[in-house]
């Protein structure tokens, strides 16, 4: 970026309407370098103690890896897909003692500080890139709807209210191999905003509604509007809801004092 810029962020997290909570999420910032960043969210499945088990892998080997992770020296998207291949063998190991077979979906973007940013995900939680109140991209579910809508047989809308919605076609903790997406921006500029976020919370909105409360808020308004917006219009069968917003605004440098034409007297 040419001008000076600062990250404001927050997360969100909340049970719903289940009995317990199975997403997680987290906001990383670097202890070595200023201005990188990770935000990850992981939404458990399998039952209460496997799905549970399954979030807990995804966040401790995101943290692991970050933790080691130089921008300077190593490549950030490589590393975002290590940490899905590490956690989703972590999570069938882990398998052998849960109660039930525990899986889960993985979305995570990692912030350089020279600015570019690179993303992953795996399963229905999504990330959204908006800019100045518009959606620019967002990632494309591994689920049986999605496929769907690929070949042209449903609309966007048409999915949201599919009896088939919550079925995927690929997550970690499966049998087979997780499916991996990554995408790179590369170079975030002011008025860009990042949210990652579970099925719980993207369900219940259009990406032109979440792009207008992400600008017109801040992440922390933003994070709170959407989650209880989205338990109301769940109407008593929502979902574990999580999301993490980062916002890309410019650093006001302090105004200098102005000159006086003459000495005071």
């Amino acid at each position: 970026m040419s001008k000076a810029f600062r990250l404001t962020a927050s997360t969100g997290i909340h049970k719903g309407d289940r009995d317990y909570q199975q997403d997680q999420v987290a906001l990383l910032a670097h202890q070595r370098y200023n201005g990188c960043v990770l935000g990850v969210l992981a939404d458990g499945m399998g039952g209460r103690s496997g799905g549970r088990k399954a979030s807990d892998q995804v966040m401790m080997t995101a943290r692991q890896l970050f933790e080691r992770y130089s921008p300077d020296h190593d490549d950030a998207a490589t590393v975002l897909k290590n940490m899905v291949q590490e956690a989703h063998i972590v999570i069938r190991m882990t398998a052998i003692s849960a109660e039930q077979e525990p899986h889960s979906t993985i979305a995570a973007f990692l912030i350089n500080p020279r600015g570019d940013c690179h993303w992953v995900h795996s399963g229905d939680s999504r990330i959204y890139h908006f800019r100045n109140g518009a959606m620019v991209q967002r990632t494309l579910d591994h689920s049986y709807v999605q496929a769907l809508v690929d070949r042209g047989e449903i609309t966007e809308a048409e999915a949201n209210n599919h009896p088939h919605s919550n079925i995927l076609v690929g997550c970690l903790g499966a049998e087979s191999d997780p499916p991996i997406a990554t995408h790179l921006i590369s170079q975030l500029q002011p008025g860009d905003v990042l949210m990652a976020c579970s099925d719980g919370v993207w369900h219940y909105f259009s990406p032109a509604e979440l792009a207008s409360v992400v600008e017109s808020l801040t992440p922390r308004e933003a994070t709170e509007f959407l989650i209880d917006k989205a338990r109301g219009r769940a109407r008593g069968g929502g979902d574990n809801l999580s999301l993490v917003i980062v916002k890309i605004e410019v650093l006001e440098e302090p105004k200098k004092p102005l000159s006086m034409p003459f000495p005071p007297r």
